[in-house]
């Protein structure tokens, strides 16, 4: 609630300065904290059946509607491309998150196959990024089910989504060398690279409060000069950084580390928080090289994702059969004559 109330203010007080439009920011806010709200109540409810249901309204979203939002149609992978990724990305992030709470092996193999097709729907849709994405959350998702600890883990997703951050404020700033920087201009495209540094020359010229929410269209040279301008920078980050200055870029790492520490302290079995910390590290790089949430849907999806895999089930749930948490009791036991046999003097 702190977290999201700061964002919100903040967004009016760049805005009151500048004259700026807060609407998209407190619209995403407001969407978050919505798909988190739900997320925690049906995770409650319905632990397997809810990130099930949300994984599969993902993809017929993906599929029956893939430019998600009405608006000017951009060079893929900005845009409503990006969106797609991120709402399929989710949907495998929630399919193996049901799979991970599901006791029933063969709902949880049905639901292996669920985020499997996931990954197939985004090679349909033609995304290589989805299928990258897919695929990236489900091996994170089935090698969680061998983590001992879920705080090594989340640290290595929250350095991820750092790296992720700092390559694209590199490229930004022509930080890298001569061979890597023509690579990832090609890769990302010019457009991207040259919305990206209008946004970094902003964020320099008003590092304090910005240039104000939804003036970036107005003041990049780039935006104007392109032929279906939606007035984004495409990472968001940087855009960020250029209309709140360097408090929204902190306010922005706050809310990810938040979800993160959340995850950290859910009661949900390990192998569900790490597969959900994957999937919402997955979005955060995304979101910094594309414009996915500037998207209510995406919004809301991150904020359910999140949501369920915080909730307090009524239920205790048993650990899935892979995970080191569901030693058998007589291994425990065994484990503690050992350690009595090694200490005779305890």
């Amino acid at each position: 609630m702190a977290v999201f109330g700061a964002c919100a203010v903040w967004s009016l007080v760049t805005a009151a300065v500048h004259g700026g439009r807060p609407e998209g920011v407190l619209l995403a806010v407001l969407a978050l904290a919505a798909g988190y709200a739900a997320g925690r109540i049906f995770g409650v409810l319905l632990p397997v059946s809810a990130p099930c249901a949300g994984a599969l309204a993902g993809l017929a979203l993906a599929v029956a509607l893939p430019r998600l939002a009405p608006g000017p149609e951009t060079v893929a992978p900005l845009g409503h491309a990006g969106a797609t990724v991120a709402l399929l990305t989710l949907s495998a992030g929630a399919a193996c998150c049901a799979a991970w709470a599901t006791p029933v092996p063969a709902l949880r193999w049905a639901l292996w196959l669920l985020a499997g097709v996931i990954a197939v729907a985004g090679a349909l849709l033609g995304s290589t990024m989805a299928v990258l994405t897919c695929c990236a959350v489900l091996l994170c998702a089935l090698a969680a089910g061998r983590m001992r600890r879920r705080g090594p883990g989340l640290v290595a997703l929250a350095g991820v989504a750092l790296l992720v951050t700092g390559l694209t404020w590199a490229v930004a700033g022509g930080a890298l060398p001569g061979r890597v920087a023509g690579a990832l201009r090609d890769g990302l495209t010019p457009h991207r690279v040259d919305l990206w540094q209008d946004a970094l020359g902003m964020a320099h010229d008003e590092a304090g409060l910005g240039v104000g929410p939804g003036r970036f269209g107005e003041l990049s040279t780039t935006a104007a000069q392109s032929t279906l301008p939606d007035g984004k920078p495409h990472s968001a980050p940087l855009q960020l950084a250029a209309e709140q200055g360097v408090v929204g870029v902190l306010l922005l790492a706050a809310a990810f580390c938040w979800v993160l520490f959340a995850l950290w302290r859910a009661p949900r079995p390990t192998p569900v928080v790490l597969t959900a910390g994957a999937a919402l590290t997955a979005l955060a790089g995304v979101a910094a090289i594309g414009n996915a949430l500037s998207f209510t849907t995406v919004s809301v999806g991150a904020g359910l994702l999140a949501g369920l895999a915080t909730a307090r089930p009524l239920t205790e749930e048993p650990a899935p059969p892979e995970s080191p948490e569901a030693l058998p009791a007589s291994a425990s036991e065994f484990e503690r004559d050992l350690r009595h046999d090694d200490h005779p003097a305890a």
